[in-house]
Order: structure tokens, then C-alpha cells, then sequence
């Protein structure tokens, strides 16, 4: 029987495989953990979250939440999983990341028509049907092997995770629980600084010794999706006073007022013990992170169960190499999908496993790919990466500014983004 390769175990992969596997169609799985890890990576688990636990809003209004409910339509795994452990986030999905990848390993474990192999891929062969979801931190060999395939034509951004902390570490005398504008169940742990302690924090800040980096690590660019506090806070004494550290929506019950800013804690993992800090990705060494955070009032106790990393993210120059249903127009066999495809975000990275799986099942059979209108947010999504008239590409995540707009305008932004949704999922209805 013939069979379908799927290169790569992250969300992406796990999504491609049970889609293929699921139309009957034999798959063999290689995941080179356990054997190695990249450096970001430390479960054996597929489906590994890394830079947080957030999927995102969850609201069919917002991008992420309509890309999510869209997946839905196709029986995402991802979201069967982030359903089953979701731990509360305000309006937004976040799950408990150990629980998430469990699930999902398990049932790619289970199928019947799929094989796990264990091994690390060297090189892609172009004559067989194969989905490419290594992600951005693709091993050496299999990432020479693919540069040449797309005849160099490969780039890199710098990602970073943020520091997590326990709970029962952080200074109640100071921290206080709320979401903006009361919106949820009070799920976030604000952490206020005066203007005194705000300025005092910064200038520790962009005076912080970073980590130094590997010649393998040496940056081209820096992605703003995922920006460093401390470069970020390079930008102007204010930069992140308006960015993560945004007051805004809040009001400090102690005072009853405003704080000057604010640090935010965002639930880890179901039983709120852990929580990470909001916006805090960063490349600083870890005794750096432990001196400068804990300049937060709230924080100048915590207890850090991990500190923050910087690592490198490859992507391929998707809008020349690839086709729209993700293969590559050299070598059409093969499919790209998840990040090293130019999505950026975990859900994102998701649903292009999906319809990457969906098509490499449609090459083997000699029929024509599945193309999602563009009005649909998977298919702008999966359309602006595969888009040839794109100059200087930067990986892409869920927005309502890559969907077409609106026949008729509607100057109401919520009752405009509710009407792009329904146009959406009108079409999916209407498709069964």
C-alpha cells in the first residue's frame, strides 16, 4: 500500500498525520526526539508548546478565534486537545502544555494507520509524497538538504521564550488578579510598578548583560512577533510601558487607581501553580533575569521554574517556492507546513498541517488540491505566504487585515470583524 512520509512531530506534523491517516491512507511519522532535542525543546511528548501556553483569543470575532473555529470544521486535533485542557486565560485559550502534548501524542500513538519512527531525516526524496513540518529549528542536515532544494532560498528570525514563575512566590502585598476592563474571571495576576520603580526597572533592563550566541545562532533579524523585552525596551523609555507592560483596562484594587505599569502573570498549567510573564520573552543570562525581574515589586521573591530563551527560527521564502496548495513548484511531492512554512504562531502552524496533510493525500491520489477561498481566514492565511507579489516576506499570523474586505462597510470594527467571520463560516456551512 502506498504511504505518505511526515517529517517532524510539532502541531503541524501531528495535524497532517492524523489527517492523512484518517482518509485511510498509511503514514510513517519520523520524530527525531527522543534521540535529540532542539534547544528549545524538552519533552519526549509530541505537539510540544514552547513559547507559551497561549493559543490565543477564542472569540469567533477575532482572528485567532475564527481560525480556530475553522480548524474546528475539520476535526483538528490541536483543538480537541485545547479543549480538553484548557486552564482559565481571561478570553483567551490557554492550555496546560503537558496535558496538551500527552493528548495528542497519544492519539497519534494509537492510530492504527500511523507508525512513529524515531530517527532523524538527512534528506527529502522528491519522488515520494512527503509533508516537511520540521519547524524552525530544523536539524542541520535535513535544513542543507531542503536549502538546496529551494536553491537557498531560506531565512531566519530569533524567537524567544518567556520566564515562568510559581504562584505561591509572588508578593500579594503588591500583586493583585484581574483582566482588562473586567473582561473573564479575574485569571491574570498583575504585577503594578509606580513611576519610580517602573524607570528604575528599565534602565536595569536595557543595561542587562544577554546570553552570548553561538555562531549557529547569530541573528540576521529580529522578528518583531516575538521581540525580546530588552530590545524592545531599547526603543524609548516608554516602549514598553506601551507594549506589554500596557496599564491600561486596570485599576490597582490597593489604590484605586491606575498603575504607572503593569507586569502581567498568565496561568501555565491547570492547577495554577505555574504562571508566565506576559510579553517577558527574552535573550538576558539567566542570573541577568533573576536580578532585573525580581525588580518588580511583586516579583522580588519569585521563585523561577524556567528563565527565558533565545533560539533560532528558520523559515522558507514560501511566496516563491511554494504552490497554493503548499507544495513545492520544483518538487511538487513535497509539502511545506508550520512555521518553516512562513506562519507564524502555534494554531497558525496548526491548520497548515492540516490542509498540507489533506493535499498530500490529494497528490498521491492524482487529484486536485484543496484551496480555501481567501475569505476564509486558513485561506488568506495559507494564500498571503504562497503569494508571489509578496516582497521582503515575514512569517504571517492570523489577521483580519489578509481577508478581503466586505461588500458593504461597516465602520463598526467588533460588528465588522463578526461580519467577516460569518462570511467565513457561512461557506463552511454551506460546503456540507
Amino acid at each position: 500500500m502506498e504511504k505518505i512520509a511526515v517529517i517532524g512531530g510539532g502541531l503541524a506534523g501531528c495535524e497532517a498525520a492524523l489527517q492523512i491517516a484518517e482518509q485511510g491512507v498509511k503514514v510513517e511519522l519520523y520524530e527525531m526526539k527522543p534521540h535529540k532535542k532542539t534547544p528549545a525543546h524538552k519533552s519526549d511528548n509530541f505537539a510540544e508548546l514552547v513559547c507559551s501556553n497561549s493559543l490565543k483569543a477564542n472569540r469567533v470575532d477575532s482572528a485567532a478565534g475564527l481560525l480556530k473555529e475553522e480548524m474546528r470544521q475539520f476535526g483538528s486535533i490541536c483543538m480537541k486537545a485545547a479543549e480538553k485542557c484548557s486552564v482559565a486565560a481571561g478570553g483567551a485559550l490557554a492550555v496546560d502544555r503537558d496535558i496538551f502534548s500527552q493528548f495528542i501524542t497519544e492519539a497519534v500513538k494509537n492510530h492504527p494507520n500511523i507508525t512513529v519512527k524515531n530517527e532523524i531525516v538527512k534528506s527529502l526524496d522528491p519522488d515520494s509524497v512527503t509533508v516537511v513540518a520540521t519547524g524552525p529549528l530544523t536539524d542541520d542536515e535535513l535544513a542543507q538538504s531542503i536549502a538546496r532544494m529551494c536553491e537557498s532560498e531560506n531565512l531566519s528570525f530569533y524567537d524567544a521564550a518567556a520566564p515562568i514563575v510559581t504562584k505561591e512566590s509572588v508578593d500579594f502585598s503588591s500583586a493583585f488578579f484581574a483582566s482588562r476592563y473586567g473582561k473573564g474571571t479575574d485569571d491574570y495576576i498583575n504585577c503594578p510598578l509606580n513611576k519610580e520603580e517602573y524607570e528604575l526597572f528599565h534602565k536595569e533592563l536595557i543595561n542587562a548583560e544577554s546570553a552570548l550566541l553561538s555562531e549557529f545562532d547569530k541573528p540576521l533579524t529580529v522578528y518583531e512577533g516575538c521581540m525580546p523585552i530588552e530590545v524592545l525596551a531599547k526603543r524609548g523609555e516608554d516602549s514598553i510601558r506601551f507594549g506589554p507592560l500596557k496599564p491600561v483596562g486596570l485599576r490597582d484594587p490597593k489604590t484605586g487607581h491606575r498603575p504607572w505599569a503593569v507586569v502581567q502573570l498568565r496561568r501555565e498549567n491547570a492547577a495554577g501553580t505555574l504562571f508566565n510573564l506576559v510579553g517577558f520573552q527574552t535573550n538576558l543570562k539567566f542570573p541577568e533575569q533573576k536580578r532585573v525581574f525580581s525588580l518588580i515589586p511583586a516579583l522580588k521573591n519569585a521563585e523561577f521554574m524556567r528563565y527565558g530563551v533565545m533560539h533560532r527560527n528558520s523559515f522558507i521564502n514560501s511566496p516563491r517556492l511554494l504552490n497554493n496548495d503548499l507544495s513545492l513548484k520544483k518538487y511538487p511531492n513535497i509539502f511545506f507546513a508550520g512555521q518553516l512554512s512562513g506562519v507564524e504562531g502555534y494554531m497558525e502552524s496548526a491548520s497548515s498541517g492540516i490542509i498540507a496533510g489533506i493535499n498530500a493525500v490529494k497528490r498521491l491520489k492524482g487529484e486536485q488540491g484543496l484551496v480555501l477561498p481567501k475569505f476564509t481566514m486558513i485561506g488568506a492565511l495559507l494564500g498571503y505566504i504562497t503569494d508571489n507579489t509578496v516582497e521582503n516576506f515575514q512569517p504571517m499570523g492570523a489577521n483580519f487585515g489578509i481577508l478581503p474586505p466586505l461588500i458593504d462597510k461597516i465602520k463598526d470594527k467588533r460588528e465588522r470583524y463578526m461580519a467577516l467571520a460569518k462570511r467565513s463560516l457561512d461557506w463552511f456551512k454551506n460546503k456540507e
